[in-house]
């Protein structure tokens, strides 16, 4: 069976990896053009390109996935089937083209959580459990014809690259599976409108923008924790702490604890025994924040960063 592989980040390159180790034929990954980054601005290669070049897998770079040529090219490689891994939508010229279909590995229990974050949202919202699907592209995105789910229980403290692990090794092996049961016609797709929502209500998981990643503090303190950890590592919740001179430094927050019935205090107020410990009010307890980013240093451990750091003088956050 000839396969062509749709992907960009480390999630796609782990699945399109895991694809080849299989032995499976991928005749084409189709990725991000190349993009300057860092200081020198130098070319940098998609994380799926890497993995594609080391398996010595021909790739496809196009800036428009609706040009004539791109979409010939595709034609010429003749495709049985096409795997979708944390890419753009694609058009229907180009999902459509192969006789088995197009298919999306997509990280959460569709139709729950459709949208561009599905890992970041589940943890922000306090769900208990997620999970990864695999399902049949059509006009819009992430409504297709599901073909298999697996559920994926959180831990009390996941955090959104923790998760990101999970379904990553996860989401490797169910796309094997589905790869397999679409070529031997061992799975019967099924509508979305036949699954029911975990919830009992549709859950969104839009893009995450900076103004979802500043913590407001007069929410309750669960809330707030779930929001840190379902931003962290990546893009951060983060927050300004402010001195007894009405300074600022900017702070990113990666794990945290929720703490109740302490001594009550107005929403966003800094305790530290500049020590051991550094809580931040927030509506009903306080966050004892253990992992942390200060602005122009690393990531650090609390009572690391308060070895060398005196954050005594630090008296609100906001």
């Amino acid at each position: 069976m000839r396969i062509v592989f749709f992907g960009t980040p480390e999630l796609a390159s782990y699945v399109l990896e895991t694809i080849a180790e299989s032995g499976k034929n991928v005749v084409a990954a189709v990725t991000a053009p190349d993009k300057p980054a860092g200081r020198g601005r130098k070319l940098h290669q998609s994380q799926v390109k890497q993995m594609a070049i080391r398996y010595n897998i021909p790739v496809l770079q196009p800036e428009n996935l609706k040009s004539p040529d791109f979409i010939n090219t595709l034609k010429s490689l003749a495709p049985d089937l096409q795997v979708v891994v944390a890419f753009r939508m694609l058009p229907e010229a180009v999902w459509s083209l192969p006789p088995l279909g197009s298919f999306n590995l997509h990280a959460s229990l569709l139709p729950d959580y459709r949208g561009a974050a599905p890992i970041n949202w589940v943890i922000i919202n306090g769900e208990k459990e997620t999970g990864i699907t695999t399902f049949l592209l059509d006009h819009k995105i992430d409504t297709g014809n599901i073909l298999f789910k697996e559920r994926i229980p959180l831990d009390e403290y996941e955090t959104a690259g923790s998760l990101h692990e999970k379904v990553k090794t996860r989401g490797a092996r169910l796309v094997i599976k589905t790869i397999d049961a679409l070529a031997t016609g061992n799975v019967k797709p099924v509508p979305q409108s036949e699954h029911s929502s975990q919830t009992g209500t549709l859950n969104k998981a839009p893009k995450i923008y900076k103004e979802d990643c500043r913590i407001d503090w007069s929410r309750p303190v669960k809330d707030i924790v779930n929001r840190i950890h379902g931003l962290s590592p990546h893009p951060g919740a983060f927050t300004e702490l402010t001195d007894n001179r009405s300074q600022t430094v900017f702070t990113k927050l990666f794990t945290a604890k929720p703490r109740y019935n302490t001594d009550k205090h107005p929403p966003g107020t800094v305790l530290t025994d500049n020590k051991t410990y550094l809580e931040i009010a927030g509506s009903d307890g306080k966050v004892s924040v253990t992992e942390l980013q200060i602005a122009g240093k690393r990531r650090m451990h609390i009572e690391e960063l308060l070895r060398g750091m005196d954050l005594s003088a630090i008296k609100k956050a906001k």
